[in-house]
């Protein structure tokens, strides 16, 4: 689940990075983020992120923790700052009351502002333990719902002039992405747009995430 989910996001944010005039080259870093920007969960137990009821406070707390345990991680493997604040500042809020240093307005990275609305898309729009899947107009009047509080104004009206204006926008839920992958393939591919992702057989995700 946590696979597929951060291929759409990355996808879905390169997209958006593209429209708003974002180079090959910076959209295809989005992309990369996008595909790590859940990292920190690895370190979250699966009590808690398949759990079906509401998580209690301390839960909650946990949860929250996952935008710096991700950063640490891409930290400690030397990697581009660009990635390190696009995964830790995620989940900031346009009005500050996000997490987990509680920037507000473009106080907040824009990678980080257009990976918000990518990611909550995705998430609004996928099927979870605790959750059913939104139609496209139910999520889209979440985004409208959310956007000047939650996400930046600017960013939730490209997307949905994205989705508008593109049937095809939207990308299907495939469960068994993960396994599609060989680990004998010559190579592993993560698909993001128009840009494909070679990472060389016996090399890490981690490992296309050079510094720049």
């Amino acid at each position: 689940m946590t696979y597929d989910h951060s291929r759409r996001v990355g996808t879905y944010a390169q997209r958006l990075a593209r429209y708003l005039g974002w180079s090959r080259r910076e959209a295809r870093d989005l992309a990369l983020a996008g595909l790590v920007h859940d990292l920190g969960k690895t370190w979250i137990g699966n009590d808690i992120l398949l759990k079906s009821d509401k998580l209690s406070d301390e839960e909650r707390r946990q949860m929250e923790r996952h935008p710096i345990i991700g950063a640490r991680i891409l930290i400690g493997c030397d990697v581009h700052p660009f990635y390190v604040e696009t995964v830790l500042y995620h989940h900031e809020a346009w009005d500050g009351r996000g997490y987990p240093t509680g920037l507000k307005g473009e106080e907040i990275p824009l990678s980080a502002r257009i990976l918000t609305v990518a990611d909550v898309f995705d998430v609004l729009t996928s099927q979870r333990p605790y959750k059913a899947a939104l139609s496209l107009d139910a999520a889209r009047e979440r985004l409208l719902q959310g956007s000047a509080a939650s996400f930046d104004p600017m960013i939730v009206r490209a997307f949905l002039t994205l989705l508008d204006e593109y049937p095809n926008f939207t990308l299907p839920q495939r469960s068994n992405a993960l396994s599609a992958l060989s680990p004998g393939s010559a190579t592993s591919l993560a698909h993001a747009d128009d840009v494909i992702i070679r990472v060389p057989a016996g090399a890490t995700l981690m490992g296309a995430l050079h510094p720049r």
